[in-house]
């Protein structure tokens, strides 16, 4: 059996998987963070509780409705970007022209009450969800066992991933949405619904933490606290990235994802804090983040 660094290679790369799995949420809220603050410049600290929100609308969706995985892998992302967009009209419009501050500490009561409204229901303790039966079972590589759902999680991701990029980045509606924010009068004087826009942008933004929720339910306790057990990791993964940078988000979640993995071989005790370590030396070194633009 090939070993490294004393460790067998079937742990390493089990490892390595863990991480990719790890980083693939991050990488997903991550994104939706960035999109809303680099086109919205708001802080939402609501990611979590909504990326909650997802699980659970899949598990109640399940044990209510009768429906599939597959089925809400679809309808919980539009529900929670509809919700989204319901916040955004009543709530954060008011706000674009103040300080960031009272987004966040908005955002953050908003957090604060869809949980405890979930923890009044539902308690602490997790909510079990089936993996789908397609999804079940693990192939042999060879080198290692690959079990199917954690696969599925990380192709699924990085679909997602690459196509918000493409659509912001480089796409006539992404540059519209970039224009919208910095200069909303000139693009409203060809005729785009600039508010309207925004509000969707909010929208799509937190429907990709009710996707991310929806596809950590069968690895993950349905729990009214796993939004708030990894919304500060995400925000870690978003400053170093860069605040409101898009492909720094995808690319620094997948890659922390995978350092905090191997991390849990070689260092164990430092694996809950490898991120922030991390964090506090980008921003002695870049301030701005690997990805953001120095002011």
């Amino acid at each position: 059996m090939i070993d490294i660094f004393g460790i067998p290679i079937q742990a390493f790369l089990g490892q390595i998987l863990l991480g990719l799995v790890n980083g693939s949420f991050y990488a997903i809220l991550s994104l939706g963070l960035a999109v809303i603050f680099g086109l919205l410049n708001v802080i939402n600290f609501a990611h979590g509780a909504l990326y909650m929100l997802g699980a659970f609308l899949a598990w109640m969706g399940l044990q209510y409705l009768g429906l599939n995985y597959w089925v809400m892998l679809v309808v919980a992302p539009i529900v929670v970007g509809i919700f989204g967009m319901i916040i955004e009209r009543l709530l954060l419009r008011h706000l674009y022209k103040l300080d960031h501050l009272y987004g966040l500490l908005l955002t953050f009561g908003i957090a604060l009450l869809i949980e405890g409204i979930f923890r009044s229901f539902y308690g602490v303790s997790g909510q079990p969800y089936p993996t789908p039966d397609s999804l079940r079972g693990a192939v042999n590589l060879g080198f290692m066992i690959l079990p199917i759902y954690r696969g599925w999680i990380v192709i699924a991701s990085i679909i997602v991933c690459l196509f918000t990029w493409f659509m912001i980045e480089k796409t006539r509606l992404g540059s519209l949405l970039r224009a919208g924010t910095e200069n909303p009068k000139l693009v409203e004087a060809f005729g785009i619904n600039v508010p309207l826009m925004i509000t969707l942008t909010y929208g799509f933004g937190v429907a990709l933490a009710g996707f991310a929720g929806v596809l950590a339910a069968p690895v993950l306790q349905v729990s009214p606290l796993m939004g708030s057990n990894l919304i500060i990791v995400v925000f870690a993964v978003v400053v170093i990235g860069g605040m409101g940078s898009i492909m720094g988000s995808i690319v620094t979640g997948l890659g922390l994802g995978v350092i905090e993995g191997l991390t849990k071989v070689f260092w164990p005790e430092a694996s809950s804090t490898v991120v922030f370590i991390i964090m506090a030396i980008v921003l002695l070194l870049r301030p701005a983040g690997l990805f953001g633009k120095e002011k």
